[in-house]
C-alpha cells in the first residue's frame, strides 16, 4: 500500500472516530478502554451504522429512501470494490474484509434500516425481533468479530451473549426515547405499549423482565470475551445498565414527557467502578 492510500484510510479511520466521539461521548468513552488495536475498527462499525441511522431518523426534509438506497448501494460498492470515496464507507469496508465480518449481518442490517422508513407499530414480539436482530444485534455481532481477531470458533460460541447484550442496549434506548419515538416519529417499538395511549406499569415491568434477562446473558459472554476487549465492553454494560435501573426507578409517567439521561460525573464513576471491578476479576 503506498504512502498517499495509507494517509488516506488513517482519514477515514480519524472521520469514524470523530463521527463516533461526536454522537456518543458515553460510546467513545467505552471504544477507549479497548485496546489501541480495536479502537478504530470498532468507530468503522458505529460512524457506518451512525450515518444509516441520521439517514432514517433525521433527514425529514429529503427523500430518505432514494438517500438510503445510494447509501445501501455505495455500501455494498466499496465492500466490492475495497475502496470508496466516502470515508465513512472506506474504513467500513476495510474493516469488513480485514475482520472477514459476514456480509449477511451488513443484509440485515440494512433490512432493519428499511422497516425505519416503512414500518412504524410493531404488534408482535416476532416482528420486533427481527427488527432489532438487523438494527442492534448485527452491530453486536460486527463488533464481535473484531473482538475475536479471526478465532472463528470463539466467536460462535459468543454469538448468543453478544445479540442479547445488543438487544439490551437497543432496548433501553427505546426506553429511554420512547417520548420522542411515540410523539415525534410516530414510532411504536413495544408490542406491550402498541394499544395504549400512554405507557402503563404493567407494560413497563414487562418489558423491563425481557431487558434484564437479555443484560443476564450478555454478561456472561463479557465475561468470555479476550482481555483487549473484555475491559471497554464492560464499561458499555456498566453505562447502559445504569441507564436501565434509573429507567426502572422512574415513573411510566416521567418517561412519557422526558428523556431520561445520566449525568456527566456519575458517568465517570460507572468507569470508575468498573475499573476496580475488573482490576480485582469481580465482573
Amino acid at each position: 500500500m503506498n504512502n498517499r492510500i495509507q494517509l488516506y484510510q488513517h482519514v477515514s479511520q480519524h472521520c469514524s472516530w470523530e463521527i463516533t466521539h461526536h454522537y456518543s461521548t458515553s460510546f467513545s468513552t467505552s471504544i477507549r478502554m479497548l485496546h489501541r488495536d480495536l479502537r478504530y475498527p470498532i468507530c468503522a462499525i458505529y460512524g457506518f451504522v451512525r450515518l444509516a441511522d441520521e439517514i432514517v431518523d433525521s433527514f425529514h426534509d429529503y427523500d430518505k429512501t432514494t438517500l438510503l438506497k445510494k447509501f445501501e448501494q455505495d455500501t455494498y460498492d466499496a465492500i466490492e470494490q475495497k475502496i470508496s470515496t466516502n470515508p465513512v464507507l472506506q474504513s467500513f469496508q476495510e474493516t469488513i474484509h480485514r475482520y472477514h465480518i459476514p456480509l449477511e449481518l451488513v443484509d440485515a442490517f440494512f433490512k432493519s434500516m428499511y422497516l425505519d422508513l416503512e414500518k412504524h407499530t410493531y404488534y408482535q414480539r416476532a416482528e420486533l425481533q427481527t427488527y432489532v436482530y438487523g438494527s442492534a444485534e448485527v452491530v453486536g455481532l460486527m463488533c464481535l468479530c473484531v473482538f475475536c481477531e479471526g478465532n472463528r470458533q470463539l466467536y460462535e460460541s459468543l454469538k448468543q451473549p453478544a445479540r442479547a447484550l445488543g438487544s439490551a442496549f437497543q432496548k433501553v434506548n427505546f426506553l429511554r426515547d420512547i417520548q420522542t419515538d411515540y410523539q415525534i416519529l410516530k414510532r411504536s417499538y413495544f408490542p406491550e405499549f402498541v394499544h395504549k395511549s400512554s405507557l402503563d406499569e404493567t407494560a413497563k415491568r414487562q418489558i423491563e423482565s425481557d431487558i434484564e434477562q437479555e443484560f443476564a446473558v450478555g454478561l456472561q459472554g463479557i465475561k468470555r470475551l479476550p482481555i483487549k476487549s473484555r475491559f471497554g465492553v464492560y464499561v458499555a454494560y456498566r453505562y447502559f445498565y445504569a441507564l436501565f435501573r434509573k429507567i426502572q426507578r422512574t415513573s411510566p409517567e416521567k418517561i412519557m414527557q422526558q428523556r431520561i439521561r445520566i449525568p456527566n460525573h456519575h458517568k465517570l464513576m460507572i468507569m470508575l467502578r468498573a475499573g476496580i471491578s475488573h482490576q480485582l476479576n469481580r465482573i
